[in-house]
């Protein structure tokens, strides 16, 4: 039971993400950012539990990415549809450029499980954090109508697809050691992060992941 305890985790993701995707098809989009922020905890666990038992596995890794394929890319992708289609019935086919971020959620996935140099780094947005920015939206298109603009909202998806394959080198979370030297930039993160939410509770995810990208742009060198 205790090597199949981290996949089990894995799936409590998926099954997560799957019912956002009926949230999100249904118009209840504050539903469907609830059920990322879940699936994102599902997420850290599963890979904090494999390491704390030590049965980490191949099929693990695969079934984290299959899972956050469905969370972080098919889910905020159907949200982005659903956004767009309101304000926008008349051009339903131009709407379905916002599954873009699906399909560029996939590739990122798959160059991440056959690249070896994102071990301290990422290169290109990572899923979650394009799904975080996503997970925000909804919030600020009730409070701001105007920001539901479909033109806006097929833009956000196409910059955050782009993002996701870009060869830019983005901070991860991952501590070597906690001086504040050599993590001063996460340190940022955290705290501006933790004044955002404060503030501005969901409406803050999308500015965190954009200061998070100038960060990450000011911070680390590009190739």
């Amino acid at each position: 039971m205790k090597k199949h305890l981290p996949n089990i985790i894995t799936l409590a993701n998926l099954m997560t993400g799957c019912v956002g995707i009926v949230y999100a098809l249904s118009g209840n989009l504050v539903y469907a950012a609830y059920a990322i922020w879940l699936a994102a905890i599902f997420d850290f666990f599963d890979g904090f539990t494999a390491r704390l038992l030590q049965v980490s596995s191949p099929i693990g890794k695969e079934l984290d990415s299959l899972a956050d394929m469905v969370t972080f890319g098919a889910l905020p992708a159907f949200m982005l549809f659903k956004l767009a289609n309101a304000a926008n019935h008349e051009l339903l086919n131009v709407n379905y450029i916002t599954f873009s971020l699906a399909l560029f959620s996939a590739l990122r996935l798959a160059k991440f499980n056959i690249d070896n140099r994102q071990s301290t780094s990422f290169i290109g947005l990572p899923t979650p954090a394009a799904a975080f920015f996503v997970s925000g939206m909804p919030f600020w298109v009730n409070r701001y109508p105007e920001l539901g603009q479909w033109q806006f909202i097929i833009v956000v998806a196409l910059v955050l697809s782009l993002l996701l394959v870009s060869p830019i080198k983005m901070l991860a979370l991952k501590f070597k050691d906690y001086s504040i030297t050599n993590n001063w930039q996460k340190y940022l993160l955290l705290l501006l992060s933790i004044i955002l939410i404060a503030l501005l509770y969901a409406r803050s995810l999308p500015i965190i992941i954009s200061i998070y990208l100038l960060i990450s742009l000011f911070s680390l060198r590009t190739k």
